[in-house]
């Protein structure tokens, strides 16, 4: 049964979450500010976060902060605000996707099952028509481009020896595109299939990630840059070919 951390100073709202969630068939552990969501991570581990933007005592941004130091636990951002800069803040930090409030149920048990599903079997390769087809054994199998090692088993990006601490939306959008070196992945298809969710108007998930992940790469022995723009299509992994 998954662990969810649901972290909201929103007494009324966490409880209805937790039993919506619970029926759900999830775990739901319930704190109410920043600093005892960093004790109770200290105690135990949990499969993902709900985390909360606007709350006393420490706030969702500084939580978030503080938490990517330590710790590569998925985290969806929740908040009242319908702020752009809070949105755009969150996923730089780390965030794994954003929903703002107020959101349907469906859709948030959406989302936390999409990112769930990811983080534990990534299993997704595309063909050259868009369509999301499933891997085989040897797909989940360890891959490496430009030097750096991919263990989809264990969700872990590894370059000469050291652990790169991509969380695991960022690892599964590097897993996709160096299972399809050359082709342009675009971004609806990436957001459908690393968020599972429809890419809207204005939504930036998918550009912040990648703008995490350039950060987070060595640079390529080849002098290549690790991925190309494609203005209004999308994205791809540079090859020398």
């Amino acid at each position: 049964m998954p662990k969810i951390l649901l972290v909201d100073d929103d007494i009324d709202l966490t409880e209805l979450l937790a039993e919506l969630l619970a029926l759900e068939g999830f775990n739901v552990h319930t704190v109410h500010n920043g600093v005892e969501a960093l004790n109770e991570l200290e105690q135990q581990s949990y499969d993902l976060i709900l985390l909360d933007v606007m709350m006393p005592v420490l706030n969702g941004i500084e939580t978030l902060k503080q938490l990517r130091q330590r710790y590569l636990t998925p985290v969806l951002m929740l908040s009242a605000r319908d702020d752009e800069i809070d949105r755009v803040l969150g996923l730089e930090l780390g965030a794994d996707d954003y929903l703002p409030k107020p959101f349907n149920d469906r859709e948030l048990v959406a989302r936390i099952k999409a990112i769930l599903r990811r983080t534990t079997n990534q299993s997704i390769a595309v063909s050259n028509n868009d369509a999301p087809i499933e891997q085989g054994e040897d797909e989940r199998k360890l891959l490496e481009f430009g030097g750096v090692e991919l263990h989809p088993g264990r969700q872990q990006a590894i370059y000469q020896g050291k652990d790169l601490d991509l969380t695991g939306t960022e690892f599964a959008l590097l897993h996709i595109l160096v299972r399809n070196p050359g082709q342009i992945l675009s971004r609806e298809l990436l957001s459908l299939e690393i968020l599972g969710k429809r890419l809207t108007p204005y939504d930036r998930a998918i550009d912040m990630h990648i703008s995490n992940l350039r950060k987070k790469l060595p640079e390529r022995n080849d002098n290549y840059p690790w991925f190309k723009t494609l203005r209004g299509r999308g994205y791809l992994l540079v090859t020398d070919k």
